[in-house]
């Protein structure tokens, strides 16, 4: 991951974090329980929400052991615990042994679905991989025309139907169009209407029972994107949807529109599928493969090496 392109999309939450961490670290405070406290409430506003205050507590039974002693050694404490809580979340995208690799990605209306498809089909495009997108969102007005629109910016085929039309049969046609051109990497578009609609729900079983009898072993990923900024709701859509698709993989868009960064540790706390790739700017590259490091690092103001913030 370029580092600076992650720390730059999450400047709104650094900078949160770092008001209170400055004045919290600045002065010479003790380490005592007030120091304790305040630190679980900063952890608190930068959404970190039960992980910061579990964190702060395994912080206090450390200092009641003696195990740290000034607020000096915090900062370095409190990187290894984010950490620990994340490094299980990284993950590559899974390949098909042969043939297309189907990924579907879904996600409701509003959290950025479309862009980080696009976004990531320029990925794939760069790693010198022949992709074919599928406009299977046929009920919202101009889903299908906004992803046409992206298909043509990157040059690569797109399978679509009337709006209206059964997903299901976009579907269908896109599995056949991937293996008839020889495609390395089908990504199929799936409707986003509200995830509390059964009609929604319903339909997506639909469509990955038919990719899976047209295509071996798909689809291969199932990622969700959620806007990482809607805290509870993003939770609750993660569990919706993979309990009928069997997601495989979150995709975080907007990071970079938030302070609320931290939403990561709280979402990965309910809903424990790795963090394919966090969105991390407007522009057509800024979808970023997660590195747990690095995204500590950008949300801290410590360092690499755990220093104190100046």
């Amino acid at each position: 991951m370029v580092f600076g392109k992650l720390f730059a999309g999450l400047e709104k939450t650094r900078k949160k974090l770092a008001a209170g961490l400055a004045r919290l670290f600045g002065g010479g405070r003790k380490l005592d329980e007030a120091f304790l406290d305040e630190l679980e409430e900063v952890l608190y506003g930068a959404d970190l929400g039960p992980t910061g205050s579990k964190i702060v507590e395994e912080l206090k039974h450390a200092w009641q052991r003696r195990e740290l002693e000034e607020t000096a050694q915090v900062p370095a404490f409190l990187r290894e615990r984010l950490l620990a809580r994340l490094r299980d979340a990284e993950a590559g995208l899974a390949r098909a042994a042969s043939g297309p690799t189907v990924i579907l990605v879904v996600g409701v209306n509003g959290s950025g679905k479309t862009t980080s498809i696009a976004k990531l089909a320029r990925r794939l495009q760069l790693d010198g991989r022949k992709v074919l997108l599928g406009a299977g969102d046929t009920f919202r007005a101009a889903a299908v025309e906004q992803l046409t629109l992206w298909a043509d910016r990157l040059g690569i085929g797109i399978v679509k139907q009337a709006t209206g039309a059964d997903p299901a049969a976009v579907a269908f046609d896109a599995c056949a169009a991937a293996k008839a051109r020889g495609i390395d990497v089908l990504i199929l578009d799936t409707a986003g209407r509200l995830h509390t609609q059964k009609n929604l729900m319903d339909e997506l079983g639909k469509v990955v029972r038919v990719v899976q009898k047209q295509i071996p072993g798909a689809p291969h990923e199932v990622l969700q994107v959620l806007d990482a900024t809607t805290g509870q709701n993003a939770i609750r859509q993660a569990k919706e949807f993979g309990a009928v698709a069997g997601v495989t993989g979150l995709v975080l868009a907007k990071m970079d529109g938030t302070a609320k960064g931290g939403a990561v540790l709280g979402i990965r706390a309910e809903v424990p599928l790795p963090v394919k790739f966090i969105g991390v700017g407007e522009g057509i590259d800024d979808l970023e493969p997660f590195s747990a490091e690095d995204f500590v690092d950008a949300i801290l103001t410590f360092g690499r090496g755990g220093a104190v913030p100046s």
